[in-house]
């Protein structure tokens, strides 16, 4: 309330929610949220995508309590309150948003991400087995849910995008893995029918989905959000048709944003390492990367760790590699940036010798004009030949190629202004 009683417009700035005292805030709920998910076992990056979408649902939620304080901030005499008076006005949105609306969220997280930790599991076997609902079966069976009691289909069934618990707010249902041969495949016109029936209620669609196959503890749609956000694809960034550019679209991508340049940070030595949320650290090259950046770091660099993206959509990757606009790279992904210059590691994955290494140089120039490679175990003059040669025969650009050994790395060849 403080950051917000700074704003001096009518109206809220977008801007507000990366100011200090507000992304605090939003650390503040959304970690509550990953309390909520932390006893669930799950795999890391199913985990990282949770605790994504607690962040992102928290900082929606922070931009609807700030929006709703906003008008507090103004007396009957159209003049602005005192601090004080202001904060005293508001309790009651605090009480509204940050106990009983967050009691209910948390139990609907925890739940919903011990439904993804099933959902992963069950994936391993695929359709080895079958699928079947299964609602608490008690007095307290909401008559709706009741509906979908006993309905069977293998995992790969349409039916589980729409109608995998939780179907409610405080819903007990669950799904469980059956021997196929135990219980018969419910109709899926029968399955459909009756998940219409259950979810009668749900108008817009509120509660169709599933957390393990989105990995996310919130659907799209949430009480923050609007019924269209269900076409929305926010992996892609990319605005669901018929959606115009309004406030609460354009705060749901610049939260996304700003998620996404909330790097881990790693003191070494004089410098710092900072490893993008969105890179697969299960990857094969990871634990090599990470070794190059801290080497970099240790003579005071300010090196970032970046993440492959497969066809990503121009806002997610200009959120990460927006300083290559402009030059042939735009649209590569290297590895890492050194005190704000790239650079591409390539590591030894076909051929020995010389064969690896023209190997490594040619995956590496489509990235950057500056490598390091992999020690191919050869001569460093047979090396800086070739890549002299590359340079004066072809006119490859470039600018700087490094040697990772396994206790470090070192410079082999730097290009000079002449």
């Amino acid at each position: 309330m403080s950051s917000l009683f700074k704003e001096e417009g009518a109206s809220l700035r977008i801007e507000i929610l990366s100011e200090p005292e507000v992304t605090s805030f939003i650390d503040t709920h959304s970690s509550v949220l990953n309390g909520a998910i932390s006893k669930s076992k799950m795999s890391d990056k199913m985990r990282s995508r949770m605790e994504e979408s607690n962040w992102i649902f928290s900082g929606m939620k922070t931009f609807h309590e700030l929006n709703e304080a906003l008008p507090s901030m103004i007396d009957e005499n159209g003049n602005k309150k005192p601090f004080e008076r202001f904060l005293k006005d508001v309790q009651s949105i605090d009480e509204r948003y940050n106990k009983n609306y967050l009691r209910a969220e948390y139990g609907f997280a925890e739940a919903s991400a011990q439904m993804a930790s099933k959902w992963e599991r069950f994936a391993e076997d695929g359709d080895e087995y079958n699928l079947q609902y299964r609602t608490a079966g008690d007095d307290a069976v909401r008559p709706e849910h009741a509906a979908l009691e006993g309905v069977t289909l293998p995992q790969s069934d349409k039916f589980w995008d729409s109608y995998w618990p939780l179907n409610g707010w405080n819903c007990r249902c669950t799904v469980v893995q059956v021997l196929k041969n135990k219980y018969p495949v419910t109709p899926r016109e029968e399955a459909m029918r009756r998940g219409k029936e259950a979810l009668a209620k749900d108008k817009k669609g509120m509660f169709r989905f599933n957390s393990g196959k989105e990995q996310r503890t919130f659907p799209a749609y949430n009480p923050y959000t609007t019924s269209k956000c269900k076409t929305c694809d926010l992996a892609k960034m990319k605005l669901a048709a018929n959606v115009s550019d309004n406030e609460l679209c354009e705060s749901c991508i610049y939260l996304q944003q700003c998620y996404i340049d909330r790097d881990e940070v790693i003191k070494e030595g004089k410098g710092t390492v900072m490893i993008s949320r969105l890179i697969d650290r299960e990857g094969n090259d990871y634990k090599k990367v990470l070794q190059v950046a801290k080497e970099f770091a240790k003579d005071g660099a300010t090196v970032k760790m970046t993440p492959k993206m497969s066809r990503p959509a121009e806002f997610l990757y200009d959120c990460v590699y927006g300083s290559l606009k402009g030059t042939k790279y735009y649209g590569k992904c290297p590895d890492m940036s050194v005190n704000g210059v790239w650079y591409e590691h390539e590591g030894l994955t076909t051929g020995k010798g010389k064969r690896a290494f023209s190997n490594m140089m040619s995956r590496g120039l489509e990235q950057s004009d500056r490598l390091i490679i992999d020690n191919p175990g050869l001569t460093d003059a047979f090396m800086k030949k070739s890549i002299y040669n590359r340079i004066a025969k072809y006119g490859q650009s470039i600018n700087e190629v490094w040697i990772r050994e396994n206790n470090g790395i070192r410079c082999l060849f730097k290009r000079s202004k002449d």
